[in-house]
């Protein structure tokens, strides 16, 4: 009798093991498919960089971006999408009354360029060259975008907008942009190292300033 309920012990015992395997098994299973696996990283990117002087990408309103020593408040962003290409737009405050802009693009690469507006421009794209303030300009690409802005812009929360984007020798830009029905805005730009740029987050993740 004492040997059966030893049997019997024994085998309860075991089943219980047995359960227990199976329900960690299962349970693991069902963790790795809610997860799934982990995005590829780029391996060349300069994470020292970004650690160092700040992530560009993540700029949003609020924040203070250094560019060549000279302070910048972040007003509003502009983010905007063709297809599967993005980039963001930054309207900058330098307390001097001009109107200036950062974009950020990755090509694959971050590429910076700080822009200036040119309200009393006359050129009008459309041309394979354009010569504006000394400078010649050869057309390289043109399309349209969607876009949502935050913060302050001047532009509807969401909408369209065509481009038509220049570029000097020596990397100088000249871009036309023309959201919605308006007519075409007129920028100058200038690229900028990944050296001359710091980010300061100021606003949560979660906050629009």
């Amino acid at each position: 009798m004492d040997g059966s309920v030893a049997y019997l012990v024994a085998a309860v015992g075991c089943l219980v093991g047995v359960a227990g395997v199976v329900i960690a098994v299962v349970a693991l299973a069902r963790q790795r498919k809610r997860t799934g696996p982990a995005a590829p990283g780029d391996p060349f990117r300069d994470t020292d960089a970004d650690a160092l002087r700040g992530d560009p990408r993540t700029l949003k309103p609020g924040d203070i971006v250094e560019i060549r020593q000279v302070s910048y408040a972040i007003r509003g962003s502009v983010h905007l999408v063709e297809g599967a290409w993005s980039w963001a737009e930054h309207l900058l405050d330098d307390a001097g009354g001009a109107k200036r802009w950062l974009s950020v693009e990755e090509d694959p690469d971050v590429e910076l360029v700080l822009w200036s507006a040119e309200p009393g421009a006359t050129v009008t794209p459309g041309a394979p060259t354009l010569d504006f303030a000394g400078r010649r300009y050869s057309w390289e690409e043109s399309g349209q975008a969607r876009y949502s802005a935050t913060g302050t812009t001047g532009l509807d929360p969401t909408g369209t907008v065509r481009y038509h984007d220049y570029r000097a020798q020596g990397g100088a830009r000249l871009a036309f942009e023309a959201y919605g029905e308006a007519g075409w805005e007129v920028a100058v730009g200038e690229p900028l190292l990944r050296s001359e740029v710091m980010v300061y987050p100021q606003a949560g993740p979660d906050k629009v300033a």
